[in-house]
């Protein structure tokens, strides 16, 4: 009963979505391929889940279970940073990477604009009707969050949340993680040139048709 229940299997239980494949789920937590396929070989043979077009959870309530550890853990060892990254899996609503952290996410890692490692926000879109139990969801976890970026001295911890309500989210996944649009990131980096030149110019060697001629030259706020 307790050999599955360790760190990996965790995270493969709270970010499965029915009809997910094993690669998808590696991707959605950073995670080796090889390594979630046997993760998934012993819980599966647990009967936590089955393959059915896909894998699916046998029982939800493992995946609110697991959740509710979590976030008591995090009481004792708060997320780092790039847990952090990886905790908007296990909601459950829909979301996308935006702002700085979807050229993050589009040049795979290759940009990170500097962000001290003592007042690090988070960008991601949400959908209007889910800023609430985004806020709620964030919170179990002891991170604040808000629609505008806060100053870090209001703030207790480094990390914060910066929720962008939108009436719907178009995202697209790159390597696991639902960004917005390219074009629309690309825009975004255009606007503030200054900041996102060298950004600008990866992008462009790595996807065909991007423009990155700036119509700005202004700094983010």
């Amino acid at each position: 009963m307790y050999e599955v229940c360790g760190e990996k299997e965790l995270k493969v239980i709270l970010a499965l979505d029915q009809g997910d494949s094993i690669s998808g789920v590696a991707r959605k937590i950073d995670e080796n391929r090889e390594t979630i396929r046997r993760v998934v070989n012993r819980i599966e043979e647990a009967g936590y889940v089955a393959y059915d077009d896909g894998l699916q959870l046998v029982d939800q309530t493992l995946r609110d279970a697991g959740l509710e550890f979590l976030t008591t853990a995090a009481a004792t060892s708060p997320p780092s940073i790039t847990e952090v990254y990886v905790l908007p899996q296990f909601a459950g609503l829909y979301y996308a990477f935006t702002s700085i952290d979807a050229v993050y996410v589009w040049t795979r890692g290759g940009y990170q604009v500097a962000r001290d490692p003592e007042d690090y926000p988070l960008f991601i879109a949400v959908r209007e009707q889910d800023v609430d139990a985004w806020k709620t969801f964030f919170d179990r976890f002891g991170i604040p969050t808000a629609e505008e970026r806060q100053p870090a001295d209001d703030l207790d911890g480094a990390i914060q949340v910066v929720l962008e309500p939108r009436p719907q989210i178009d995202a697209e996944m790159v390597d696991g993680r639902p960004v917005i649009p390219l074009q629309e990131t690309v825009a975004f980096a255009n606007e503030y040139y200054a900041t996102f030149q060298s950004a600008l110019d990866m992008l462009g060697r790595m996807y065909d048709d991007v423009d990155t001629d700036a119509n700005y030259r202004r700094e983010p706020a």
